[in-house]
């Protein structure tokens, strides 16, 4: 059976170079090139899909052709015999190839043999190479020298996605074209016209999110508009999209990552189930999440950027995001980016994306609840236990009885009095098994001789009694005085918050500042 249905991407192809939207800098350059006769005899075009280069290989292939005009024109009639059989890809003269089922040397071979014949019914005998990063390394070869010096009849236009493929020795042979992805602002416009044209009822919030989907790529954004007039009959709504993008409005994205920096894991594991089950997909619930974090944080008012009005959200939802602003910090949300770009792959590679998309949740009200790394540090300043600096003082006369009731008492005596290698060696090498006024017992992990002799007639002349200092002979696993004091300031919760934040983190010394 006939069909004779043609779907929009193919039925509005742009067929001149006014009709060719986006793409204005290219534009500009061919038309010009072509009103003053500087014809390239090779031109490569490259972009992502959907930009137009195999409709722009077309068109001036058509400028060339065109028998409106004794010579190229920038403004083909689309009506002549040459434009329309080149339109429909059925022109004897202008071939058009595609390189991945043309890879080999063999099918360059009989391409460049076909190219030293004159051209039949046209001026030029144009070649088109789509996709031509797919050729093989010897077929890149065998097109090197006729590209280079190709006959005066003879143009070649090549289309690439993976413009990083095609080999250097190609380019510097080649006039290089980027097209640009289509703005959003342009895509709308376009859809909007093909609504008016197909007599189709379009929203603005639907146009809005076609074009939003499209990603600057004109036939990916005609191929869904297709789509959804399909799935509504003609009557296309902003519901209707979301629902056959598996999306989630705006609004309800904004109230969530409200709900999410609130800090109620409750109501915001909550909020996730009601989306899941009404059919969002979680990867597009996700790139929606990065979008409010980076609009969030263009917005954020410290930044001083220009006014967000560009941004897809209404004015009441971006009043909504300003009032976010006011409660977070600008630290939150750039931890928050991180998490959610490093969860995408974890996303991807996840068995039940629901589970993973739960401890995402979870692991962004952790972060938005934490502290930022100055606050931390500025509370372990004034919380954290520590020892004193050591650093020199002005003599000072020791008291003559000193009571010394514990290690830590033993340790800051000898800071006070000066007496800096005891008490390094103390803090360090001494593990403390019993200590009461008078009496210790302690092993000596470094195993110096002279240093119980030397404490035990300090400790005589400063406290004014003789010392019990027993010497066990092996360890009894104790702890250093220094140990025990890192082991302290470890245990604060505060402390071991900001060591989190930072892999193989450790404390290397403590002091007052």
């Amino acid at each position: 059976m006939e069909n004779n249905y043609t779907v929009l991407a193919r039925k509005y192809r742009s067929q001149d170079f006014d009709s060719l939207i986006g793409q204005d800098v290219l534009v500009k350059t061919l038309t010009t090139a072509i009103n003053t006769g500087r014809i390239a005899h090779a031109y490569i075009f490259t972009g992502i899909r959907g930009t137009g280069k195999t409709s722009t290989a077309r068109i001036l292939a058509k400028a060339l052709n065109c028998l409106s005009s004794d010579k190229p024109t920038a403004k083909p009639c689309c009506e002549c015999e040459n434009c329309k059989s080149i339109a429909a890809g059925q022109h004897i003269d202008v071939m058009e190839i595609d390189a991945a089922s043309h890879t080999g040397v063999d099918n360059m071979r009989e391409i460049l043999d076909a190219a030293l014949y004159r051209p039949t019914n046209a001026r030029y005998k144009v070649y088109i190479i789509d996709e031509v990063h797919m050729l093989s390394q010897s077929a890149f070869n065998a097109l090197l020298k006729t590209l280079e010096e190709p006959p005066a009849h003879v143009i070649f236009i090549l289309a690439t996605t993976e413009i990083r493929k095609v080999p250097v020795t190609i380019l510097s042979r080649c006039q290089r074209f980027d097209l640009a992805r289509v703005p959003v602002e342009t895509l709308k416009k376009h859809f909007a016209w093909v609504a008016d044209q197909e007599k189709i009822e379009l929203s603005d919030g639907a146009n809005d999110l076609l074009a939003r989907a499209a990603d600057g790529s004109v036939r990916d954004g005609l191929s869904l508009l297709d789509q959804a007039i399909a799935q509504t009959g003609g009557h296309v709504d902003e519901g209707a999209v979301l629902d056959m993008l598996k999306r989630t409005d705006r609004g309800t994205i904004v109230n969530f990552m409200k709900i999410v920096l609130s800090g109620d894991v409750n109501a915001a594991l909550n909020k996730l189930d009601e989306i899941y089950n009404n059919g969002a997909d979680l990867t597009m619930l996700l790139n929606d999440m990065m979008e409010w974090t980076h609009w969030a944080t263009r917005m954020y008012p410290s930044l001083r950027l220009q006014d967000a009005t560009s941004s897809p959200y209404t004015a009441d939802q971006r009043e909504t995001i300003k009032q976010i602003n006011e409660n977070i910090t600008l630290n939150t949300l750039s931890r928050i980016w991180q998490v959610m770009t490093a969860s995408v792959s974890e996303l991807q590679a996840s068995s039940n994306q629901k589970q993973c998309f739960d401890m995402l949740i979870i692991r962004l009200m952790h972060i938005a609840d934490m502290p930022s790394i100055p606050e931390l540090l500025k509370q372990n300043e004034s919380q954290q236990p520590t020892i004193q600096k050591i650093e020199p003082k002005p003599e000072e006369k020791k008291p003559e009885t000193l009571t010394i009731k514990s290690a830590q008492d033993l340790s800051n005596a000898l800071q006070e009095a000066r007496e800096l290698l005891m008490f390094a060696y103390f803090n360090n090498n001494i593990e403390i098994v019993e200590f009461t006024d008078g009496k210790i017992k302690i092993f000596d992990r470094g195993n110096d001789k002279e240093f119980l002799p030397k404490l035990s007639n300090w400790l005589k002349t400063t406290t004014g009694k003789v010392w019990d200092i027993e010497l066990m002979e092996q360890s009894q696993h104790q702890q250093t005085n220094s140990e025990h004091v890192k082991e302290e300031i470890q245990s604060d919760p505060m402390v071991a918050s900001a060591m989190n934040l930072f892999d193989d983190a450790e404390i290397v010394n403590v002091s007052d500042k």
